[in-house]
């Protein structure tokens, strides 16, 4: 009999409910979402249909008011080193350099100076950050400050990367630059991806599944397969294939009340 192996994430009708100004907002219904090790699934949907609320609950940083949400088969009850987020604000420490930033994490656990240096001078490498080592974040442009968080998270031992639209506050060429090296980072580390975007474009260049979301309340509406081979062509007509598809699906939802 085969071994069957636990999804790194689990997410069963997932609900969320917040209280606001003497009311109560359904932010999420019924939510369901399975996410097996090394996927890089994209979640895009209209604002307000819970993308971040699904991606603050993978992360432990909320709780579900209703449903089961698992890593590993456990229950996620808060925040850890397992699951790192990365936001499109950057969320560095201003009065560290770029290897402090990165070696924060690690430091923090309890990690001897010498496997810190080793582990920061690997991932500042791995985002090719070598000649910016100890530059402070008001000197970095906002994609070297986005390499600096994605190397931080990956310094932390994280085996599952939670980005909420880091790209963006980027101008077009950098984000072009930075989705080519997400993918470049993720094929060498093995790492999930949980990757939340606005943009259909960026979902179909970087995700081998992406699930549409609709509001009113947030609900998990469809998951799509992208079977295109990598390096990906935006300009190939399969891949424009696929955008006007997922275009057509996402526009289906205008009309209806976010939630």
């Amino acid at each position: 009999m085969a071994e069957v192996t636990l999804p790194i994430l689990e997410m069963r009708n997932l609900g969320k409910i917040y209280a606001q100004g003497g009311r109560a907002i359904e932010a999420l219904r019924g939510a369901n979402l399975t996410v097996r090790k090394g996927e890089f699934i994209c979640l895009i949907g209209a604002s307000g249909c819970g993308k971040s609320t699904l991606l603050r609950l993978a992360a432990g940083f909320e709780q579900a008011t209703t449903g089961d949400n698992l890593m590993w088969g456990a229950p996620i009850t808060g925040p850890g080193p397992s699951r790192g987020m990365v936001f499109q604000d950057y969320g560095l420490f201003p009065w560290l350099d770029v290897r402090a930033n990165i070696g924060f994490g690690p430091k923090s656990r309890g990690r001897s100076k010498s496997e810190i240096r080793d582990l920061v001078d690997r991932f500042i490498g791995l985002v090719g950050l070598q000649e910016f080592a100890d530059v402070y974040p008001h000197q970095l442009s906002g994609g070297m400050k986005q390499r600096v968080a994605i190397a931080r998270v990956l310094a932390n031992d994280a085996e599952m990367l939670l980005m909420d639209e880091p790209f963006g506050a980027l101008d077009a060429m950098t984000r072009e630059r930075l989705q080519d090296e997400l993918v470049e980072i993720w094929s060498r580390t093995g790492l999930t991806v949980l990757f939340v975007t606005h943009a259909i474009e960026e979902a179909i260049f970087l995700a081998d599944r992406v699930v549409i979301m609709s509001p009113g309340p947030g609900r998990i509406e469809r998951e799509y397969q992208i079977d295109l081979p990598r390096p990906r062509d935006i300009a190939s007509r399969e891949f424009n294939e696929w955008r006007r598809l997922l275009a057509a699906q996402l526009h289906s939802h205008h009309g209806r009340k976010a939630g």
